[in-house]
């Protein structure tokens, strides 16, 4: 394998790894019995200051406003909280530059959702697996029938 290829594939895969560990913070966050082991720092350092998030619902969000619910909703879940990040692959990628597409799946006191994201992310070397989130775009998807 090239070096370029080596780099390309670290690249995805560090993205790959922070997608999948910021949603386990989210668990450990808003979970009451896991808020108080959880480091909201590691949330704050991996969110780049021009972060710009567009819901599922078409809200456009900067940072203040994701870290701030993020924040006021901590211990919010009594434990029937999960969330399962699956399909992750990436779409774009420049030298330090991705766009990760993945679908997320939450259940939350028996209900189910389901959302397909597409993350930018560029390299940082401050932030734990090397890469931080730029812009996060959700869109609902219908769930299947029981």
């Amino acid at each position: 394998m090239s070096a370029a290829m080596d780099e390309k594939s670290s690249l995805l895969s560090r993205a790959s790894a922070e997608v999948v560990d910021l949603h386990r913070f989210f668990v450990d966050w808003f979970v009451a019995g896991s808020a108080d082991r959880a480091d909201f720092s590691r949330f704050e350092r991996v969110m780049n200051e021009s972060f710009c998030m567009v819901a599922p619902d078409g809200q456009i969000l900067d940072r203040d406003a994701v870290v701030d619910h993020v924040r006021v909703s901590r211990a919010t879940c009594d434990g029937d909280f999960t969330i399962s990040i699956e399909n992750i692959r990436a779409s774009w990628q420049a030298d330090d530059a991705i766009v990760l597409c993945y679908v997320e799946t939450q259940q939350r006191a028996g209900k189910h959702s389901r959302r397909r994201s597409s993350a930018v992310f560029t390299t940082s070397s401050s932030a734990p697996n090397g890469v931080e989130w730029r812009h996060l775009h959700e869109t609902w998807l219908q769930m299947p029938e029981d």
